[in-house]
């Protein structure tokens, strides 16, 4: 089966948007729709929110209006982040949810969650809880401590070696498409390889 790459981040708002149209693709297509962790660094490449200047947030505030639209017109809340936030916790935990058969129950709630202000993405014990009750045993924090947090540090390093850059990005055959208003060039790509549709 052809694998579609997926990276991530639960504290982008546009990776939030594009949630239900990755959904629909891997209905859509036979592919498998492998999603991967991409936290975000925003200070590291933005800088503090004291170093910015006023062009930066007008960009920041068009940002948000932008993605406000989508989430819109999908029926969804999203809230302005209260903070700059370095969701590490959060993304780890869709391994967790991977590794024990409940990631779309819990991809929902951490975007769900994070988007309302329910759910603060660096707390290993507010993830932890969203986990059990998205289904997943016990135990994260001992993954987030040990494999797990060694593991999504191992696959940012490997979305950066790709290319990767920013969330959501898409990579078909090598090919990166980043934004959920990229999944239609995605799949013109996927029809344009021969790619099987599951419905029409």
């Amino acid at each position: 089966m052809t694998t579609v790459v997926l990276w991530s981040d639960y504290v982008s708002p546009y990776a939030f948007v594009a949630k239900e149209g990755a959904y629909a693709l891997e209905a859509d297509y036979d592919i498998a729709l492998e999603w991967r962790p991409y936290t975000l660094d925003i200070t590291s490449y933005m800088g503090s929110t004291a170093e910015r200047d006023p062009h930066h947030w007008r960009r920041v505030r068009y940002s948000y209006m932008d993605a406000r639209r989508f989430a819109n017109k999908q029926g969804l809340t999203l809230k302005g982040p209260k903070k700059v936030y370095y969701a590490r916790p959060a993304n780890a935990g869709m391994l967790y949810a991977q590794e024990h058969g409940v990631f779309r129950p819990y991809n929902d709630l951490a975007f769900d969650r994070f988007w309302r202000h329910e759910l603060d993405p660096e707390d290993g014990d507010a993830v932890a809880a969203l986990l059990v009750e998205a289904g997943a045993p016990a135990g994260f924090a001992a993954f987030l401590a040990g494999e797990g947090g060694a593991l999504h540090d191992r696959l940012r390093n490997e979305a950066e070696a790709s290319g990767v850059f920013g969330v959501p990005t898409f990579v078909f055959e090598g090919e990166l498409f980043w934004g959920g208003d990229r999944i239609g060039l995605l799949r013109e790509r996927l029809d344009e390889k021969g790619v099987k549709r599951r419905r029409a």
